[in-house]
């Protein structure tokens, strides 16, 4: 956590206002959705969301941030939350950071609902402002993360997944939503300008480095959260297996994907998967992968001046690839 309160420090007087300011645009006249929404902003995450639009804002705009920032950052987090609430149902999770998650408390039907609710705040929250070009970004966002969730689901009845095709599926589930985040702090206080682009393509290799990283995760021994194997388990295609499936012969090929469809609950069988992909050269691999989409999100933010903001993204950089969760 030492490195994220690094990261934080430049816009900590902005993040504590963020936090005052979202709480009352996720306010609500029913009781009881007040109590859900009071759940969730007590447990919130590292908040990297916000921090990527406040930190973007402030590089290309010398410091400065105004009401538009706030309501974007506020928009990316309602909408992020909202995801979050729905995945927990598609998933059929029952935790959420360490905590009961929504479903697991107050049931799928609230949770649906209260999912809807955070979304349809998250629009108005723009539309009353007036803020359409900001709401453009995000709603281009929520569309990507939706075909990137069914893209996967379509792909892994088959398992025919390439690595064009994985690549095109972790940019829309994972990098979109950051890309928005980035492009979104450029547009709040510069709108019309090349920044915007220019942040959405350092959002996006951050979050296909991110995405790789907690591929890696369910090859390793750290304790994250989730199982290790758990992406085998789900029939999830992921660069370490992709790589080592286009390596091995066609008869453990076929050992692998034969295993990874119908043997997939098998904890034995899912520990011999792991293996070959670590003999295989497979993390090796990811691992380049991942580290190339970093040095090529270091080489957009090089083209800014010196700033403790554009120190604090670089720091976000390297945090991406160097966490442990």
């Amino acid at each position: 956590m030492k490195t994220v309160s690094q990261i934080k420090e430049p816009i900590a007087h902005e993040m504590e206002l963020f936090e005052k300011k979202f709480s009352l645009f996720m306010s609500s006249r029913v009781a009881l959705l007040n109590k859900i929404t009071h759940f969730i902003v007590n447990r919130k995450g590292k908040q990297m969301r916000p921090m990527f639009v406040f930190l973007v804002a402030k590089m290309v705009s010398d410091g400065e941030v105004n009401d538009r920032t706030y309501r974007g950052a506020s928009v990316i987090e309602l909408i992020h939350t909202a995801t979050l609430v729905h995945d927990d149902i598609v998933d059929d999770s029952n935790q959420r950071r360490g905590f009961f998650s929504i479903n697991a408390l107050w049931k799928n039907k609230i949770a649906v609902l209260v999912g809807d609710f955070l979304l349809s705040k998250g629009l108005l929250l723009s539309i009353d402002n007036n803020d359409f070009d900001l709401l453009k970004i995000i709603s281009v966002a929520v569309r990507e993360m939706s075909e990137g969730e069914l893209l996967q689901i379509e792909k892994a009845r088959r398992l025919d997944i390439t690595e064009d095709i994985y690549y095109e599926i972790i940019r829309q589930k994972t990098a979109t939503l950051i890309a928005a985040c980035c492009s979104l702090g450029a547009a709040a206080v510069k709108p019309d300008s090349a920044h915007v682009e220019s942040m959405r393509k350092f959002g996006e290799l951050i979050g296909m480095a991110f995405q790789i990283k907690d591929d890696l995760f369910d090859y390793g021994e750290q304790k994250i959260g989730k199982p290790t194997g758990i992406d085998i388990k789900e029939q999830k295609m992921t660069l370490p297996l992709i790589y080592t499936l286009n390596q091995v012969s066609k008869k453990d090929k076929d050992w692998i994907i034969n295993s990874v469809k119908n043997h997939n609950k098998d904890k034995q069988r899912v520990n011999q998967i792991i293996d070959f992909v670590k003999s295989s050269g497979g993390l090796e691999y990811a691992q380049t992968k991942m580290k190339a989409f970093q040095k090529e999100a270091s080489e957009i933010l090089q083209q800014y001046p010196e700033s403790k903001y554009k120190a604090s993204l670089q720091l976000m950089i390297d945090y991406v690839i160097d966490r442990e969760k």
